[in-house]
């Protein structure tokens, strides 16, 4: 019956065939990373707390999962939200990963799950505070072939050149949340500027006394600069 088809139609059929093998290729080479993720995240945490004194405990490193798309790394008063989105993205035609041969000689390796590494403090989740913000550590982008793009604060390594040359494993992947760590851990509290916090409604006051919900972050107030996260 297919031999019958309109040639137009034919180009349809192959092209919606071609295009879902490749974004299913991607979603499940993205969950099998993702999985391997929380694998890191349980060993890493196990391994950090047996090296902590006992006068230590009271900071150990606390992991949970959070269902089937999200884990979560506490330490400190710092949460690390490792976030898998559930679609399938592509480059926008401008970034520089068309550039690399890897992606010219075949454009199906620019399809891409992400996987995004958040911040956020503690008491934000602990006291359910729904305008507190949380900010982007890193994003890893893997593609049907588990090559991927590692993007984040303070990069300085010119990982778009790289890829296609290697396949994420766990040393790569104890690599991305060992430098997410080291990066939250550098990253800190700043009191806000007063202007921004010299008046306050009602509503926010009452809010406050029933579950400390003023907005907090960690940058409230100051320019938060893409250049300013972690990479590599």
């Amino acid at each position: 019956m297919a031999s019958d088809l309109p040639s137009r139609q034919k180009e349809i059929l192959a092209g919606f065939n071609n295009k879902s093998k490749i974004k299913l290729q991607v979603y499940n080479q993205t969950l099998e990373v993702f999985n391997q993720f929380k694998e890191v995240l349980n060993e890493m945490s196990n391994d950090l707390n047996d090296l902590l004194e006992n006068s230590d405990r009271k900071v150990s490193l606390q992991y949970r999962d959070r269902g089937k798309f999200e884990a979560e790394l506490k330490f400190a008063d710092d949460v690390l939200i490792f976030s898998m989105h559930s679609d399938v993205f592509i480059f926008d035609r401008d970034h520089p990963v068309w550039k690399s041969g890897y992606v010219k000689d075949d454009p199906s390796n620019g399809y891409c799950g992400i996987i995004s590494i958040y911040n956020f403090l503690s008491d934000s989740l602990k006291y359910n505070r729904p305008e507190d913000l949380g900010y982007l550590v890193a994003r890893i982008f893997i593609n049907k072939d588990k090559c991927f793009l590692a993007e984040g604060k303070r990069q300085k390594d010119n990982v778009v050149g790289s890829f296609g040359q290697k396949k994420l494993g766990r040393e790569e992947l104890v690599q991305i949340v060992e430098s997410a760590i080291m990066y939250t851990l550098s990253f800190d509290l700043l009191v806000p500027p007063f202007d921004l916090v010299k008046v306050a409604s009602v509503e926010q006051i009452n809010d406050k006394i029933e579950s400390a919900k003023l907005q907090t972050g960690k940058r409230m107030g100051y320019k938060y600069n893409s250049d300013d996260v972690l990479q590599g």
